[in-house]
């Protein structure tokens, strides 16, 4: 791992408050100029106005290769995610409503039991604790654990970009989104700013690579239906040693930012556990303490592939 990199892990773990973005995008844009690139900052706004790092031409590129490098608030729970078992996906989101809905009863219980409010004061008082959940959710305090979620997807494409040679750059361009926590506006801004890219360039989006040996591949449904680029990704992407690489052909949804480009790619790092499949956990805890670099160096070395049978396509064209 570059130093670089290690840097981001030891210094700017942490990327929630505007002051703790704006230190990480100038160490990251300072660390990108060193490696000869020309860096900048794309602010827009969907809903939220965002600040996403961009390192190459996104107009001119064959391959968007992303991460969100914002964190989310601590949790008590999990946010545990398994993309090819909707069945229990559905039913983890559906028991975390039911307790926060629990709390939310229980405060208006507490609240009638020792002041006997009106009706409308009680139900003021649900409505209040289900909006104080939702807040802490999306802005409560940082989560100051975040290793898989999002720094491995950070470090992952700063050493894809260290390692891509010159020749090989003007294929590619790097885009680090702001905001994915809150509800993906950092990608929606740069989507909506650049919209042949979002319908015709290929998109690997690498969220939570960090922690697991299945590392995994969930194209939009363009994608799939495209063979010879699910070919191309197959040929790229190796399996190594007990990591084992996927291309997702059946069903398999995961959440993240490639659901903005229509020929979107999410990648992330798995499980696996009987019964329940292919799994992810511990990230929004304290326990998002894992970042395993033998996955970082496996895909940087896939997206070098990926980058050389671009350019001998090009070559033969």
């Amino acid at each position: 791992m570059t130093e670089a990199a290690k840097t981001v892990l030891t210094a700017y773990e942490v990327r929630k408050t505007k002051g703790q973005k704006e230190a990480f995008r100038a160490f990251l844009c300072r660390e990108l100029g060193k490696l000869g690139y020309e860096p900048r900052v794309e602010s827009g706004r969907s809903l939220v106005t965002s600040h996403n790092v961009v390192a190459g031409d996104p107009e001119k590129a064959r391959v968007l290769l992303t991460a969100h490098y914002d964190t989310c608030a601590v949790l008590p729970f999990p946010n545990f995610i398994t993309p090819r078992n909707l069945p229990v996906f559905l039913l983890y989101q559906l028991a975390v409503a039911a307790v926060i809905l629990i709390l939310a009863a229980a405060v208006e219980t507490a609240v009638l039991l020792a002041f006997d409010p009106p009706l409308w004061v009680a139900l003021l008082t649900v409505y209040a604790a289900l909006a104080f959940c939702i807040w802490w959710m999306l802005a409560g305090k940082a989560n100051r654990r975040t290793a898989n979620d999002n720094t491995s997807g950070v470090i992952a494409l700063l050493e894809m970009a260290a390692a891509l040679p010159p020749e090989d750059r003007d294929a590619v361009c790097f885009v680090w989104f702001d905001n994915e926590e809150k509800g993906l506006f950092g990608s929606s801004a740069f989507a909506g700013a650049h919209r042949r890219v979002r319908a015709d360039t290929l998109t690997l989006n690498f969220d939570c690579v960090g922690d697991g040996d299945y590392l995994q591949f969930f194209p939009s449904g363009v994608v799939k239906k495209d063979s010879e680029t699910v070919a191309l990704l197959e040929s790229a992407f190796l399996s190594e040693g007990k990591k084992v690489v996927e291309v997702v052909r059946g069903l398999g949804l995961y959440p993240s930012d490639q659901a903005r480009f229509r020929r979107g790619v999410g990648v992330a790092a798995l499980k696996k556990a009987p019964l329940i499949g292919y799994y992810m956990d511990r990230i929004h805890t304290r326990r998002d303490t894992v970042l395993e670099e033998d996955n970082v160096q496996l895909l940087c070395r896939g997206v070098l592939r990926l980058a050389g049978m671009i350019r001998e396509q090009k070559k033969e064209t």
